[in-house]
């Protein structure tokens, strides 16, 4: 059985994924043991307690220097003998020594095809509009290890979505969003399988 704990920031519905994953059984032998959240007031800490998964808050109020916060999750981590770490949605980027700690088990999903649109400043909207402003025919998403830079890890999992051309920013991520929520799954039940 592998524990998986899950970093968030906002509505947390690459978690949903992951737990309808798991309970359908689709991910097996894996468990959700808690969900760390950088947003007192997050919805995917909602979403965790309507499936009886721990909630945690971690973040700038209760732990205002980034040291602390990095200390802070690394023992929530430890304590609950974390096999893998998902970033779904966590706005914060990561220290190098909880990087370190946690070296090949952290994931993070990002809405683009890496290298393209990633890297500081590239999250969210901003994404989408440079896609858009960029005239490019396709984007998607892009599941990879989390290393000491911004979104500079191994690639693990990609797929791509058309652009098409009166998309908004808006319709460009919702289509890239159903797409993020099929290949993170994927690629935690490749890592709960050993094939990573």
């Amino acid at each position: 059985m592998k524990n998986i704990s899950v970093l968030v920031s906002g509505g947390g519905t690459n978690l949903q994924a992951v737990i309808d994953s798991i309970e359908s059984g689709k991910i097996p032998d894996a468990k959700i043991v808690q969900v760390i959240s950088s947003k007192k007031d997050a919805y995917a800490l909602t979403r965790a307690a309507n499936h009886g998964i721990e909630g945690v808050y971690i973040g700038k109020e209760n732990y205002p220097q980034m040291e602390d916060r990095t200390e802070a999750i690394i023992r929530a981590l430890d304590e609950k003998k974390t096999d893998l770490v998902i970033l779904a949605g966590y706005m914060s980027v990561l220290e190098p020594k909880l990087i370190e700690a946690y070296r090949n088990r952290i994931i993070n999903i990002h809405p683009s095809l890496i290298p393209k649109y990633c890297g500081k400043g590239f999250y969210g909207h901003y994404v989408h509009e440079a896609v858009l402003a960029g005239g490019e025919k396709e984007s998607g998403a892009t599941v990879h290890f989390v290393d000491e830079g911004v979104d500079t890890g191994k690639i693990i999992l990609q797929k791509s979505v058309p652009v098409m051309e009166d998309d908004t920013p808006d319709t460009l991520a919702a289509r890239v969003l159903e797409v993020e929520h099929e290949i993170l799954p994927q690629a935690v039940c490749m890592f709960c399988e050993g094939k990573l």
